[in-house]
């Protein structure tokens, strides 16, 4: 249509769309309940705006349906977030503030270490350029969390911390090359954290924008930084034990509405009978003498039954609603002269009556209170 009416309109050159995002193995339905509520969860996680932004970005899904669990939420912050995002930071930042008055060292020589290092940032600037304009986020911040790996990594092997005691200098360069890195975590997480970005910006004292991204010196030697602070925080098992409570809350409400619903659902009258067809059924109060499950069967009980009149066998297919020690004692109704069959190499002698429920729940139809066995029931 656009393009049919001319000028004037910028025709799209990409429809991104995702495919669905379920909860704990459900599809969310806000109709229901089942959904993360942001309000909610500002109140159950304050300052933690960025940790949901997180997932739901590493979790997208762009490609097949996909899932959001609370566990995952959980262990994507602690591993990953505070484990190698915060940590490096933090690292990076409470060393210079401890041998170098928090300003940033000048950078000597370059050992290979430190020369592989920032030759990867550059590639992993391009490659989330090209995930950003292609909206692949996902792969994006992927990118962005390859840069705290490699800085995480990098402080890990170099361990500025012992080299400290022998050479400053050398110590130096490590978190000079630290810092530079710091900064372009502060650039590259803008897009998905902008919470925690800004709050680096304001450790590192600088504003930065996407160009200078990668390159080797973007905070230059002598600059003042800021005071560090933790970036993100450990989530206890407390807080996520809470939420899927709730989830169990809901889950057990909307089964039980679903179930009540189904028992309110009437099965449709059957023809109708004559007196006399009626009068033909001899209908009898008896009680449960013994039960015991028909072997090889999930659903058959073998009862004896006192009938007033005998003791008989009946099989009766309602061992998924009664154990056979709920059965012995129990007062019931029975037709007594249906026809004999046999059941499993068991001869059945009559047959329980019983109501069924809409949802398929069975439940005895018993006397008010205890009759003497055999009383007719018409």
């Amino acid at each position: 249509m656009l393009k049919a009416y001319g000028d004037g309109y910028i025709l799209p050159d990409n429809v991104p769309a995702n495919e669905f995002l379920n909860l704990e193995g459900d599809k969310i339905s806000t109709s229901r309940g089942w959904a993360v509520w942001a309000h909610e969860y500002l109140q159950d996680f304050p300052g933690k705006e960025d940790v949901l932004r997180y997932v739901l970005t590493a979790n997208a899904p762009e490609t097949k349906d996909n899932d959001f669990s609370w566990k995952d939420f959980q262990q994507r912050n602690n591993s990953e977030l505070v484990a190698i995002f915060g940590n490096f930071v933090n690292r990076a930042m409470v060393l210079t503030h401890k041998y170098f008055g928090g300003k940033v060292p000048a950078c000597g020589a370059l050992e290979d270490i430190d020369k592989e290092v920032l030759a990867e940032i550059p590639a992993l600037k391009a490659s989330m350029e090209k995930n950003i304009e292609g909206f692949k986020f996902r792969e994006a911040l992927k990118d962005a969390m390859g840069i705290a790996r490699i800085g995480n990594k990098y402080i890990s092997d170099t361990e500025p911390w012992k080299v400290a005691k022998t050479d400053l200098d050398r110590t130096a360069t490590i978190l000079n090359i630290s810092l530079q890195i710091c900064a372009d975590l502060a650039i590259a997480f803008e897009p998905f954290t902008p919470f925690a970005a800004a709050r680096l910006r304001e450790m590192l004292g600088s504003g930065l924008d996407w160009e200078v991204l990668g390159r080797p010196q973007v905070l230059p030697a002598g600059h003042q930084l800021g005071e560090p602070e933790l970036l993100f925080a450990k989530i206890e098992d407390d807080a996520i034990q809470k939420q899927l409570d709730r989830l169990d809350r809901i889950r057990a409400e909307r089964e039980a509405a679903a179930k009540a619903e189904a028992a309110k659902q009437v099965a449709p009258q059957k023809e109708e009978c004559t007196f006399e067809e009626f009068e033909k059924m001899d209908i009898r109060t008896a009680t449960v003498l013994e039960a015991e499950r028909v072997p090889k069967t999930d659903k058959l009980l073998k009862l004896t039954i006192d009938t007033g009149i005998d003791k008989r066998t009946i099989v009766s297919g309602i061992a998924e609603f009664y154990t056979p020690e709920a059965m012995v004692g129990k007062q019931i109704c029975i037709l007594a002269n249906l026809k004999p069959r046999t059941i499993r190499g068991i001869e059945s002698h009559g047959m329980i009556l019983m109501a069924k429920q809409g949802d398929g729940a069975m439940r005895f139809i018993t006397p008010q209170e205890v009759l003497a066995n055999g009383a007719i029931v018409g």
